[in-house]
């Protein structure tokens, strides 16, 4: 492994912060400019405020999560070295784990508690992409990638790949760009792709779920196409801008529902069911909603 692997900053997404406020300000201008209803400065504040606190707590986890990557790398399957075509293959393998998770961070509730964070703006702009947890890696995010050392990737080179992913989803979080080009849109996560994903609409629930590439959401059966402006936000909007409980609505939720459960089973599938799972029916999972509208939009008072 070259040298200069191990001198990468593992955490170099913290360097592209000034780009990102750039383009936010730009943005920002572009929206007073031409009077488009893209911002809304509690809300913007409130997703700043969790991009801040998810990049403090960030700076200290990344470090053990290495040190977990650099600890199963000691027990890898395969001395993949650092040739041209590991990296390649590295990346498709970091790209497809990203969209495991993020899959599974919109079908379990207990990564949703995290995840939920993140589409909790009725806003869709690239202050929304700054709207991050600050206990998806706390409670375990990072395990969806534990696979790659063991195979033989090398620890930093998983690292890198994960922060290019996250640099690469800031500029999808906007509706200044419509549709780009054909093959860019059918390969690529685009905006128009990650709009569909941020829609509160019951055909848009639990769509197009790609980091860097929508394939695997065409290879999977989760893709859908942008046919019309999203409703933007959660099904049921928490309408708050407090950052505390922006970050945590969703772990109290759980723990309500866990407390006022009437057995083990039902505890179990609040924890870990699907989001909207209700022992008594009271509310609706994505696909129960699915199923109900036929392909209608969502009645927007429905529990999620």
């Amino acid at each position: 492994m070259p040298d200069f692997i191990f001198t990468d900053n593992p955490v170099a997404i913290h360097y592209a912060i000034p780009a990102f406020i750039l383009l936010l300000m730009v943005e920002i201008g572009v929206a007073v400019w031409e009077q488009r209803d893209w911002y809304e400065t509690k809300d913007t504040i409130s997703s700043l405020s969790m991009g801040i606190g998810n990049a403090i707590i960030r700076l200290f986890t990344k470090v053990v999560i290495i040190g977990i990557y650099f600890f199963l790398y000691q027990y890898r399957l395969f001395d993949l070295g650092a040739a041209w075509w590991v990296w390649v293959l590295c990346f498709f393998a970091e790209d497809l784990s990203y969209y495991i998770f993020h899959r599974t961070s919109h079908s379990v509730r207990y990564f949703w508690a995290s995840h939920v964070v993140h589409h909790s703006s009725q806003k869709y702009n690239l202050a929304t992409a700054l709207r991050q947890t600050w206990t998806g890696q706390l409670s375990g995010a990072f395990i969806f990638a534990l696979w790659l050392p063991l195979v033989g990737f090398h620890p930093i080179m998983v690292a890198i790949f994960g922060s290019v992913s996250l640099i690469y989803q800031f500029w999808i979080h906007t509706e200044s760009i419509n549709k780009m080009w054909r093959p860019i849109e059918f390969v690529f996560n685009t905006p128009s792709h990650h709009r569909v994903h941020h829609g509160s609409d019951v055909e848009y629930l639990d769509r197009n779920h790609g980091g860097v590439l929508i394939i695997w959401d065409r290879l999977f059966g989760t893709f859908a196409p942008e046919t019309h402006r999203p409703t933007y936000g959660l099904v049921t909007n928490i309408d708050t801008f407090n950052p505390l409980r922006i970050a945590t609505h969703e772990w109290a939720a759980i723990g309500r529902d866990v407390w006022r459960a009437p057995d083990w089973r039902s505890r179990f599938n609040y924890v870990f069911g699907p989001p909207g799972w209700s022992h008594d029916g009271s509310r609706k999972t994505s696909a129960q909603l699915r199923e109900e509208s036929g392909g209608r939009e969502s009645d927007s008072q429905v529990v999620r």
